[in-house]
């Protein structure tokens, strides 16, 4: 069991862990920005507040978003696949993406509903939902919510998933990992200098987290959002096909379409250079997929070693044709399905 923080100091917020004093402010080593607050100081992830001399978490459990959604739109392709997922998340983010999707609530602040332990535990075994995902914004910056909330989500029998950009510091993400079961990582670039640019942050600090995250056995997948004229060249595509191919080349690569929103412009991404792109991660990974666009066959899992076809997905509708217990019906090749 994850250790109990539930005493009340402030409204719902609780005191942070990962916080440090120096002098008369406070650090937080939650995440690599290692904010230094004074009294008043918000972090830059807008859910940490100084407040009488604490560093309380002050979007405890304030969820903006709750929806029923598909696993697919996750997305998790080979994580119980065809089944639905109750899934929530806060406003804030701690990376400040320039092309962010949902900049509306990851940048900006919209309102929330505050959601108990108990009453997230209880929603998550209604609608035949198998869990919980942490998803929509930048679910870490929940870090003491999603903590205190996995082992009740376990204790009913449902499973505990992130939706998640990676920017953690390692204490913290080995202490929460064996209560998480299943992750989606963002993996914006194979550049430092594009990180930093566009997203004030810091490559390594992700491949660090991809990396904890496979080594300590949870189910990993990733996305690569292709940003026109920043990484739809085929030099990024070719790095980020061989840093996943270094990890682990049975991690499924998601190749997502980007489209114009908060502060781009650029076009959406060319569906012809999804598909190329496609082809390339393909010479070394045998699960990748293109995502957030209808293109025929680019989301289907087929057999690596028979070409059977596993499963077949167009738009959210999922068909299973040939999986038997995360294996392929017909060879028996173990996909890394788990179902």
């Amino acid at each position: 069991m994850l250790p109990s923080h539930q005493s009340t100091l402030h409204e719902n917020s609780i005191k942070a862990a990962y916080a440090f004093p120096e002098g008369k402010r406070i650090r937080c080593k939650l995440c690599p920005r290692f904010c230094l607050l004074s009294e008043g100081q918000e972090g830059f992830c807008k859910g940490r507040k100084v407040i009488a001399g604490e560093l309380l978490v002050t979007n405890y459990g304030q969820a903006v978003s709750i929806a029923i959604d598909p696993i697919e739109k996750k997305p998790l392709f080979h994580f119980h696949p065809g089944e639905t997922i109750l899934s929530l998340g806060p406003n804030g983010c701690n990376l400040s993406c320039k092309f962010c999707q949902n900049a509306d609530i990851s940048q900006g602040r919209m309102p929330t509903r505050y959601v108990s332990l108990e009453e997230l535990a209880a929603l998550s075994q209604r609608q035949h939902s198998i869990g919980v995902a942490f998803t929509y914004s930048e679910p870490l910056m929940w870090y003491e919510y999603i903590r205190d909330a996995a082992p009740l989500i376990h204790e009913r029998g449902g499973v505990v998933v992130l939706v998640t950009n990676g920017y953690l510091c390692e204490a913290p993400l080995r202490e929460l990992l064996p209560h998480i079961d299943a992750l989606n990582i963002d993996l914006k670039s194979s550049r430092e200098e594009f990180y930093w640019r566009l997203c004030s942050g810091h490559l390594e600090d992700i491949l660090r987290t991809i990396r904890i995250c496979v080594e300590m056995g949870r189910h990993v997948e990733v996305t690569h959002l292709v940003v026109t004229g920043e990484n739809d060249n085929e030099e990024n595509i070719r790095a980020i096909r061989d840093i996943v191919t270094e990890i682990n080349p049975r991690i499924p690569l998601h190749l997502s379409r980007y489209f114009p929103h908060h502060h781009f412009t650029n076009p959406p991404t060319s569906p012809a250079f999804l598909l190329r792109a496609r082809e390339i991660c393909k010479e070394t990974l045998p699960f990748v997929y293109v995502g957030n666009v209808v293109l025929e066959g680019a989301e289907d899992t087929h057999c690596p070693v028979c070409n059977t076809l596993v499963i077949s997905r167009l738009g959210y509708g999922v068909a299973l044709h040939a999986l038997a217990g995360g294996r392929c019906a017909k060879c028996g090749t173990d996909l890394g399905i788990v179902s």
